[in-house]
């Protein structure tokens, strides 16, 4: 980007300002769909093992970058729940598998329902093409800072 320094001040102002926002209100959205069956960071997680079918809490960590012990925490409540099943890997013991149950999957079907609903409602102030290229634009800062992270994800 070619930008003076003014220019990018302002941008990484009017940036941040819009982030901010986006994320605190979108968030408080979301968490109210939830009730209080769920938090946001556990059904991240069911979302992530409808997507990949059965992983361990060492993946979850690395995929969401935070520490084991979160992950753990995050997994327990969702044990409890009834939402996934821990399994031992059977070529090595020491490695315990986590996937849906069909409670989990359920609830992961119902929640993705109402946020698609919400982001439907939100995306319908946009004209065609102005979402189309939000959404362009969007993957393309999503893929800038997966690779400056070092993520190399697309």
């Amino acid at each position: 980007m070619k930008a003076d320094l003014g220019q990018l001040n302002v941008l990484i102002t009017r940036y941040e300002k819009a982030q901010f926002t986006v994320n605190r209100r979108l968030t408080a959205m979301i968490r109210e769909l939830m009730r209080d069956e769920i938090t946001i960071d556990q059904y991240a997680t069911l979302r992530y093992l409808r997507g990949v079918g059965v992983c361990t809490s060492t993946e979850l960590a690395d995929i969401f970058c935070v520490g084991k012990s979160s992950i753990t925490a995050i997994t327990s409540r969702l044990f409890d729940k009834h939402l996934i099943e821990r399994q031992q890997d059977d070529k090595d013991r020491r490695v315990t598998l986590l996937r849906l149950t069909e409670e989990g999957r359920r609830a992961a079907d119902l929640i993705e329902t109402e946020i698609k609903g919400l982001i439907a409602c939100l995306l319908a102030h946009f004209e065609t093409d102005e979402a189309m290229a939000f959404i362009a634009t969007y993957e393309k800062l999503a893929r800038v800072v997966a690779q400056s992270a070092g993520d190399g994800e697309e």
